[in-house]
């Protein structure tokens, strides 16, 4: 049945702000063919850079086995997942879509690597929202955080982040252990940790950390723009483009150099505050103004004002190309200002 397969690469979340970035990147730097999977159609632009897309959830499992009846996956970019602000408030939706999806992916990138006799690559972005800082005088205190770190989430999209990394690490170090047999075809789980990501091209999704592209969007489209947390809340963010570059390197690099299964990676930390000086210097008619969500900023003041990314720096070279002035200036700006001219 192998032999009759294409190979291909599958992503999940095709539709989703890393999604696109990912998709342009991979068309153009890969050979393999990329197979886009999202509930909603994909965007036209992005299904001319696929071998094929589908439309539907990644917990059907029916919709799952009519993609490796068409294509041998060896390699996985799982980005589907129900965001931190919307889990809150359909937590057992958010369960099944971001634990049941992932443990069903996992099982098909097992199954996917013991008949093609090599380990599938699965890559997975988790996030800062697994850490859970009690206060804000501990999370002053805390300063930059280490991957084992506060891992205490108080979200349930950072609660399923924190337990799939666990999975992740079990189908690639201890599956079946304890068989006869076990398993020679681990799958290859990589995953790292996004802060806070910062798109030019596409609209925020409903993370609890998108004050700050929606900032910028509201500005460029002229549009009055409440922020929901305080002026001096701060966490690590990071522009899209690094994202991307932050992922690739990951699934790029030599298994012998990974000596950790979740890696934390980081660009700048910012404050609302300074985030909305940027704006308003750049966008002079920018209305800008602060009203807390006391519930949001909860969530948000539980994240780390920074995180320490040595690991990825050491065994995969991981380097933000992208500080606060070169995401602002050089990529969020221009970007931005470009795609509201005509409006």
């Amino acid at each position: 049945m192998s032999g009759m397969r294409k190979s291909a690469i599958l992503i999940t979340g095709a539709n989703g702000e890393v999604g696109h970035g990912l998709i342009e990147r991979l068309s153009e730097e890969s050979s393999d063919p990329i197979v886009a999977l999202d509930l909603m159609e994909i965007e036209p632009e992005l299904k001319k850079r696929c071998a094929a897309s589908y439309a539907g959830s990644i917990v059907d499992r029916a919709l799952m086995e009519r993609i490796v009846s068409e294509y041998r996956v060896r390699e996985i970019y799982h980005l589907a997942a129900l965001l931190s602000t919307r889990a809150e408030f359909t937590p057992d939706t958010a369960h099944d879509v971001n634990v049941t999806g992932t443990l069903d992916l996992l099982r098909l990138a097992r199954d996917q690597g013991s008949w093609a006799a090599e380990s599938v690559k699965f890559l997975f972005p988790s996030s800062i929202a697994v850490f859970g800082l009690p206060d804000l005088e501990t999370k002053r205190a805390a300063g930059s955080v280490k991957e084992w770190e506060w891992t205490a989430p108080m979200t349930m999209y950072g609660c399923n982040k924190l337990y799939c990394e666990q999975l992740g690490r079990y189908y690639a170090n201890h599956y079946r252990q304890l068989a006869e047999e076990p398993s020679e075809y681990n799958v290859d789980f990589r995953c790292l940790r996004y802060p806070g990501l910062i798109s030019a091209t596409t609209l925020p999704q409903g993370g609890t950390s998108d004050y700050a592209p929606e900032m910028i969007h509201a500005a460029a489209s002229r549009k009055p723009y409440a922020c929901f947390v305080r002026e001096d809340t701060v966490i690590p963010f990071m522009a899209m483009p690094d994202a991307i570059d932050a992922i690739l390197s990951l699934a790029r690099a030599d298994v012998g150099h990974l000596k950790r299964r979740v890696y934390n990676v980081t660009s700048f930390s910012a404050t609302a505050g300074d985030i909305r000086d940027r704006v308003a210097a750049h966008f002079p008619h920018a209305e800008i103004t602060f009203a807390p969500d006391e519930k949001r900023q909860r969530i948000v003041d539980s994240w780390p004002s920074d995180v320490d990314d040595s690991w990825a720096r050491s065994d995969w070279d991981w380097d933000a190309k992208h500080d606060i002035d070169a995401t602002f200036n050089g990529y969020l700006f221009p970007v931005i200002e470009k795609k509201y001219a005509g409006a």
